[in-house]
């Protein structure tokens, strides 16, 4: 057990030391595919020069990514100059990319001239349902109050989304439902729902023929993409800066859809998208390896075991004396009762969005946020353990003459052993389910793979994901049983049968 312990420990410092190199440039994309594609050109630029790039893929909002960026925990990564103004900055007045550029300056950070295309929002409908209620601009949607909307969670809480466009037009729909951006596109294509958000570069646009409505009052402004990098980065590797030149100004509208399309409607992998773009615009010839479903489950199933085991051996060693302690002293116990009860009922997401503040992303706010989550089962059934020994065992112990700490050891905790495991199992497998969040910020394991997939709408990606996180918690729960015959006394497993 000692060797198993060191070894993760091992594991992790080694994920830790390679995440912080200062010699690795850090490209960090949001959870939509754009982003990705465009994450994935700039780190094949990178690795061109001979410099390691590591790409974080997926690492949420617009919030989270800026604060990793000014933290230094990323390098770069892409923003939009309409996100600058209206999400990040509200109330800067930016009007201009020069305005952009001095803004940011004051958080040492630069970003280079735009890419070359606008991907603003596109509010659509189906061809058939607009020509039905006579509908071709926005303003139009304030006759019919009766429309289904379904938008994206971010389009949902923007600042520049659907709040302050129901002011700008005076809409008067309240049927609006929260959907993937990917799972709206089905949802309008079967009727579900009438109207969703999408960004004006979405191959799914042509692919499911679907109309623009004319934004009559030029509510949204243009959301022009720009790399976005840490100041020290110029200083440190000038190649860089200069090898991301070559895709500024130098990508279509046109070109950004087809890759978009590639990715979310043909299943091509961003990374090979991008390679093929850069071979064909720039005759730049990305070799990527090829790399087998063995492999990624193998490098999945290490970052998962890294989350998981590290937390719950921290949950184990913080979890017994707090139970013992809850037990031998009845109203400090109601407080450790009271307090890992209430940790348990914040919702998983939650305790990550908390985590990040404190610690950055990546490995340690998601360990340190499934070690919170996995205090309650293992305290709780190490009171409950010690509480249901008999007063006759436990007078009969205090007969004995034995020192508290030895009639602790000796005898309350073996007849407790049963409880406490069973405890640590259920933490386990709660463990290895919401440890798949960690993908989120950056965490990687399970998680990411259902992320891409549901991203791209994509079963099999689901799969990869779900599929091993299921097996390890049986294998979990096969291993604690076994350690169940080992640790608890012969005598006591007898008694239980």
């Amino acid at each position: 057990m000692k060797k198993t312990w060191f070894i993760l420990v091992c594991l992790m410092m080694t994920h830790i030391t390679l995440s912080a190199d200062d010699s690795t440039v850090k490209i960090a994309s949001k959870l939509h595919t754009e982003g990705v594609i465009l994450a994935e050109l700039m780190t094949h630029l990178v690795n061109n020069t001979g410099t390691k790039a590591i790409h974080i893929r997926e690492l949420g909002g617009t919030h989270v990514i800026w604060k990793a960026l000014k933290r230094g925990e990323i390098d770069l990564y892409v923003e939009y100059t309409g996100t600058i103004m209206k999400e990040l900055f509200p109330n800067s007045r930016l009007k201009t990319v020069n305005d952009i550029r001095q803004r940011l300056l004051q958080d040492n950070v630069i970003i280079t001239k735009p890419l070359g295309f606008n991907s603003t929002y596109a509010i659509s409908m189906k061809p058939e349902v607009a020509a039905q209620y006579g509908i071709t601009k926005l303003s139009d949607l304030r006759y019919h109050p009766d429309l289904r909307f379904g938008f994206t969670e971010r389009f949902l809480a923007r600042k520049d989304g659907w709040q302050s466009l129901r002011q700008i037009y005076q809409l008067p729909q309240t049927d609006v439902r929260g959907l993937h951006h990917y799972l709206a596109y089905q949802g309008l294509n079967s009727g579900a729902i009438d109207l969703m958000d999408a960004y004006s570069t979405d191959g799914e646009l042509a692919y499911y023929n679907l109309q623009v409505l004319e934004d009559d009052l030029h509510y949204f402004i243009k959301y022009y993409p720009l790399i976005i990098y840490r100041a020290d980065l110029a200083e440190r590797m000038p190649q860089v800066v200069a090898a991301l030149q070559k895709i500024v100004g130098k990508i279509s509208e046109t070109e950004i859809r087809q890759m978009n399309g590639s990715a979310t409607l043909d299943k091509v992998p961003e990374s090979k998208v991008a390679a093929d773009f850069l071979a064909k615009k720039f005759n730049i010839q990305i070799n990527i390896p090829e790399e087998t479903l063995f492999s990624r489950l193998y490098k999945f199933t290490i970052e998962h075991l890294i989350l998981v085991s590290i937390s719950l051996f921290a949950a184990i060693v913080l979890s017994i004396p707090l139970g013992i302690l809850a037990f031998k002293y009845k109203q400090l116990g109601q407080v450790i009762l009271g307090i890992v009860g209430m940790i348990q009922t914040i919702p998983s997401l939650a305790i990550l969005v908390f985590m990040i503040p404190l610690l950055g992303i990546g490995n340690t706010p998601a360990i340190a946020a499934l070690f919170l989550y996995s205090l309650l089962p293992i305290v709780r059934n190490t009171y409950v353990g010690l509480a249901e020994i008999s007063p006759q065992l436990q007078e009969s112990a205090q007969a004995l003459g034995l020192p508290p700490m030895a009639r602790l050891r000796l005898i309350e905790l073996p007849l407790a052993y049963r409880s406490i495991l069973a405890g640590i199992k259920t933490s386990a497998i709660i463990n290895i389910g919401t440890a798949t969040l960690g993908a989120l910020i950056g965490a990687g394991g399970y998680g990411q793979p259902i992320l891409t997939g549901i991203r791209l709408d994509d079963t099999s990606l689901i799969l990869q994901g779900a599929i091993p996180a299921a097996a390890l918690a049986l294998l979990a729960q096969g291993l604690f049983e076994l350690a169940e015959r080992w640790i608890v006394p012969k005598g006591l497993q007898e008694k239980s049968k």
